[in-house]
């Protein structure tokens, strides 16, 4: 009976190895890379880049993929400078989706160690729950649809978070899947755009405008996406309300 206290203990102890690491990689990478992946280091290494990709193309693409999935599970600095890297190297299309697909893999990675960690955990104690946690999770399983795509499509949610919110109240794996490569898809495409474009501007000297994705042209449609996934959840609240 002993032994097999110890060995749940074990096994219980095991299941949060890989935010662990997760997190120990995050640091390290913090302090080890952060003055490394930068847009400098992209100009100055370009014309290596780009022979690479014309000689070796498929080695090119399945490396820029492994690298940016890496960047995105371990969270490492450098995810939008690897955005860039996408749509300079292989323009805004494929890049783009080169780009989409490294980082729902990514996310997916960092979405399984947080549910297998403690996700699934919390998600079973708050379905047993009651009072104010069981409504929040409740709220949540109405409307998975629509809060997962929400937090994709909000400038102003962190990645990091978005990936692991939705391992805590136990989202499928699959309906993660599907809404974050769906949902970062607008947001991608106007970062890979400007990095398409990043011939022009280092033979200008100068450094491309990130700022970009907050100009009404870009800004206003994604708003409208938005609007678009809360609807579902505005109308069931007015419903809900009226008590129809």
């Amino acid at each position: 009976m002993t032994d097999m206290i110890q060995n749940e203990t074990r096994s219980g102890r095991g299941r949060y190895l890989p935010m662990l690491i997760i997190a120990l990689v995050a640091v390290a990478g913090y302090v080890l890379l952060r003055d490394h992946l930068t847009f400098e280091t992209l100009r100055d290494n370009r014309e290596a880049l780009l022979e690479l990709r014309d000689e070796h193309y498929v080695t090119t693409v399945a490396v820029f993929l492994l690298v940016y999935v890496a960047i995105v599970a371990f969270s490492l600095p450098g995810a939008t400078i690897a955005t860039l890297t996408g749509g300079f190297l292989f323009a805004t299309f494929p890049g783009a989706l080169f780009n989409v697909t490294g980082a729902t893999l990514g996310a997916i990675i960092i979405f399984l160690a947080a549910r297998w960690g403690l996700g699934d955990r919390l998600a079973a104690r708050m379905e047993t729950g009651e009072g104010m946690v069981r409504r929040i999770k409740d709220g949540i399983d109405q409307n998975q649809w629509s809060m997962l795509f929400l937090i994709r499509l909000v400038p102003a949610v962190p990645f990091f978070v978005a990936n692991l919110v939705p391992a805590l109240v136990g989202v499928p794996l699959l309906r993660f899947a599907v809404s974050t490569f769906l949902g970062i898809i607008p947001g991608t495409v106007v970062f890979t755009s400007v990095g398409a474009g990043l011939g022009g501007v280092f033979e200008r000297g100068e450094t491309p405008d990130l700022g970009i994705l907050f100009e009404p042209q870009i800004l206003l449609p994604i708003l409208g996406l938005c609007a678009l996934a809360a609807l579902p959840i505005v109308i069931k609240a007015v419903r809900g309300r009226k008590g129809l």
